[in-house]
Formats: C-alpha cells, structure tokens, sequence
C-alpha cells in the first residue's frame, strides 16, 4: 500500500446541495450518500465559482477562479495550452499518480460528442460528455452499450437542436421524459452512470507499480436535465407527494425585470406549475437516487479490495439547478442558492473527522490546495482557494469570511451578460455589471431569496458596503504572479 493517499473524486452534474436525505431532505432516497456523510464532513455551505460547466470544473481541477484562468464559459474550442501544467490531474501524474477519468471532462466544447485534450495528466480516460451526445468513435459509453448488446442509436436520443440558445426548448435539451414499465428511458444496467461506476472500478483494478498512488475522476452527466431517470427509480416517487419549488408571486416580477434587462439565462419565467415542477422534481431526484447507487457501488469495491482506509474520497456538483424556483428551470446567469450552491462531502477514515455537518463557507477551488497539502505536495503558487484541511481535521471550524462566484459571458446567448456573486454569512450581493441592476438577499430573514432589498430605502448603506467588498474581492481574484525574489 502506498504512502500517500488515493484519490476518489466523484463529481455529479448539476445537482442541487438540498438533495440528499441525511442532510435535511426527507423526500430523497439516498442511503448511501446518508452512510457516506457519517463517515465524513458534509459541507452544508459549498459554492462553486461559476454556476456553468465548463469554466465551474476549470476552476476546480486548477484551483482558481474562473476570471483568473481564462476559462468563462461553455462551447470553448480548446483549454488554454498555458493552463494544462496547473491541472491537477496534470501536477500530480507529474509527482508519480496514476490518474484516470470517467465520463465527463468540459474543459472545451463537448457539442459533437468528444472534446479537444491538452496534457491533462489522466492516463486512464475513458469518456462520455452524457448519454444523449453524439455516438462517434471517441464516445466509449456509447461503444459500451454496443458492448453490452445494448442499441446506441436507438438508447441515445440525440438532441434536437442546431444552437445552444434554442436547446431550452426543445425536449431532448431538458425536458420530462416519464417512463413506464414497458416503455423505460435507458435502463439502470445500460445507463451513463453505472458505466461510470463499471470503469471506475475497472480502473481501481488495474494494473500499476504496488506502491502507486491513484487519482480517479468519476464524472456521471445525471442528475443533468433533460429530466429522464429510468423506470426502476421513477416509479419510487409520487409528484404529488412532493413539495415543488421555491416560489413566490413576486419572483415573476423580479426575473422579468432582470430579462428586461438582458440577463442570459435558458428558460424564462413562468409559474412552476406550467413548468410541471413537481413531475420535474420526481425525475430529479430519482436520477439522484441512480447516482446515489452508483457511488455506492464504488465505495464497495474500495472496501473488498482493502483501499478505501488509503482513499479520500469526495462527492461533489458542478453546480446546480433552478428546477422551478422562483419560476426558472435550468441554468444561467443567475446565483439563487439552488444553482451555486451545491453537494460536498469529504471523507479519509482515520485522517479526517467523521459524522460532522459543517456550515462554514466553501468554494469548490479550495479542493485543490486540500489534496495538494493531503498527498505532501507543495501547494502551486497561483491556486487561489484555501486548504480545507484545518476543517476536516477538526482544528477548526471557520475557514472563509465570504465566498464568490462570476458569471462572464457564460453561455452562447445574446446579451454576454457579466455578473459576480458575493456572499458572506447573513447577505448576498448579485451584481449585474453595465446594467445598474443589483440584487440584495438577507439570507437570515429570506433563505429562498425571494425579497430582493438592492432598491430598498433603509438597506442602501449595507447595499453599497458590500458593492465596495464585491469589487475589492474582484480585484484580489486576479491570476496571482510569479513569486518575487529580487526587489526589481
């Protein structure tokens, strides 16, 4: 066994952080993630640095936000060639990992079914952007299904649409797929997420040097829309027996008046009932309990094999998903605590505390720095996120003052809208810049950020005071320099 830890780094799609049983949402099934969360930290508090894709994993595989790295959004041609050496992946196959990747990368543009590489490290790469994509030679799940006898063509509903700007519209983008018993979306036994766990542990058996370290990205597509779980998990929920979005009469008003503006986002307001959220929120989740399932059966494979005491292991989201609240489904530039807010959980037995619910604020980029410090490297100049090694450990339960996230033309819609997010314990700032539009929430009084206070007589000096902290937080997120050395 070696010296230094593996690395198990299981990163669902779009999933919300109120989406698992044990930590507070009693209308999901998830035992696994429950048994998972007792054994480790569970961040309550996790926000990622862009509420999209592509520049969200940029930021935490190099630990740097988004604005600082170059990568702002979706659709990109390539990854920068002079940001592949701040990988991670990338760092450690350099120190002497084995690094292997399963399903999902997005660090360029994925639209015809595969995507531009640079040196990201990852020896092992087995890949599916999603199991709707275009099936071409370079899609291994899709040869997989041929494999299991499955038919691709007929399983992998392509999507419909010539441009990402119409895709909201159409239903193989993200609409409500509802199987029965004699008509299923794809099958639990042919579907993205247990390929996902099927490499996954034909990786953990490969062969490498008895002392080698391991490093495993494990990137299912679910609980990413279009919203289409399989019968077996389907039938486990009742819509009606659940409780649909976060909604009030006022939030049309309030998205109206930011479309008015231009704001980007994929879908437009509307009441959730119209949006059939409940039946959206079925799917949702039961597609969560298919991935819930899945890194289960991983973590069963670490134990029969006896790595899982030498593996930190963490479940995480790229970020999350509107799902009907405050009349929006999907994604876009906005920083509702459903989209930025996500799942994390971190787990090492015996080097970390087990069963703790932390509170403190997180950014996804601080998961580099933590595994740098974890595995004894040196932690890169340039990373911007903070090691939450001090939390884990029990030492401590603060770790930041405010935490950030930046939306910069994001998406391939018309306005590029620029908007930065900044959050601290009690506010939350949404700054919409060129626009003279701002939303204020007091997340004490107002957690589903129903009342925006940006216009409000008596909360313009915490409005401006926070204007001042959001732009003075903007600036310190540039791309740090190279250390100095000389005075000149």
């Amino acid at each position: 066994m070696t010296d230094r830890p593996n690395i198990l780094w299981y990163c669902s799609d779009q999933q919300r952080f109120d989406t698992i049983a044990a930590l507070g949402n009693a209308h999901i099934n998830t035992p696994r993630l429950d048994a998972f969360a007792r054994k480790g930290v569970a961040f309550t508090h996790a926000y990622c640095q862009s509420p999209i894709c592509t520049p969200s994993r940029a930021s935490f595989l190099t630990g740097t936000y988004p604005g600082a790295n170059g990568v702002t959004g979706n659709g990109n041609e390539f990854f920068p060639r002079e940001q592949e050496s701040r990988l991670l992946p990338h760092r450690l196959a350099k120190s002497g990992y084995d690094c292997g990747l399963v399903g999902k990368l997005h660090l360029a543009s994925a639209a015809h079914g595969v995507e531009n590489r640079v040196d990201d490290g990852y020896r092992y790469f087995q890949y599916s952007h999603d199991h709707r994509g275009a099936r071409v030679y370079g899609h291994d799940y899709a040869e997989w299904v041929r494999q299991q006898g499955g038919d691709a063509d007929e399983l992998m509903v392509p999507y419909q649409t010539k441009n990402y700007r119409e895709g909201a519209r159409v239903a193989t983008f993200g609409g409500l797929y509802e199987p029965t018993a004699s008509a299923d979306n794809i099958p639990p036994d042919l579907h993205q997420t247990r390929w996902c766990s099927e490499k996954s542990i034909e990786f953990i058996d490969k062969n490498r040097r008895e002392d080698q370290p391991w490093m495993l990205s494990v990137n299912a597509f679910d609980p990413h829309p279009p919203f289409d779980a399989p019968w077996e998990y389907s039938r486990r929920y009742d819509p009606e027996t659940l409780p649909g979005a976060h909604f009030a009469a006022s939030d049309i008003e309030q998205q109206q008046r930011l479309a008015a503006g231009g704001i980007d986002f994929q879908s437009e307001a509307k009441d959730p009932a119209e949006w059939e959220d409940k039946k959206l929120q079925a799917s949702y989740y039961a597609m969560i309990e298919q991935v819930d399932c899945e890194f289960g059966r991983i973590l069963d494979h670490l134990e029969a094999t006896g790595e899982r005491e030498n593996t930190i292991v963490v479940f995480m989201s790229d970020h999350g998903e509107m799902l009907g609240d405050h009349g929006l489904v999907f994604k876009g530039c906005r920083f509702y605590e459903g989209l930025a807010r996500v799942p994390l959980i971190v787990s090492w037995p015996g080097h970390f505390s087990e069963g703790v619910v932390s509170d403190a604020l997180v950014e996804l980029m601080d998961l580099a720095p933590t595994f740098y410090e974890a595995v004894g490297e040196e932690v890169p100049y340039y990373v911007q996120g903070k090691s939450l090694l001090p939390v884990l450990k029990g030492e401590t339960q603060d770790h930041r003052d405010f935490v950030r996230s930046e939306f910069y033309g994001a998406i391939d819609y018309p306005d590029q809208t620029h908007a930065t997010m900044y959050r601290d314990r009690r506010w939350k700032l949404v700054s919409y810049h060129g626009k003279d539009l701002y939303e204020l929430y007091d997340l004490q009084s107002d957690p589903w950020e129903h009342n925006n206070l940006a216009d409000a007589p008596d909360h313009q000096a915490v409005k401006w005071e926070l204007v001042r902290k959001s732009f003075d937080a903007t600036v310190q997120a540039r791309m740090p320099t190279a250390p100095r050395v000389m005075p000149f």
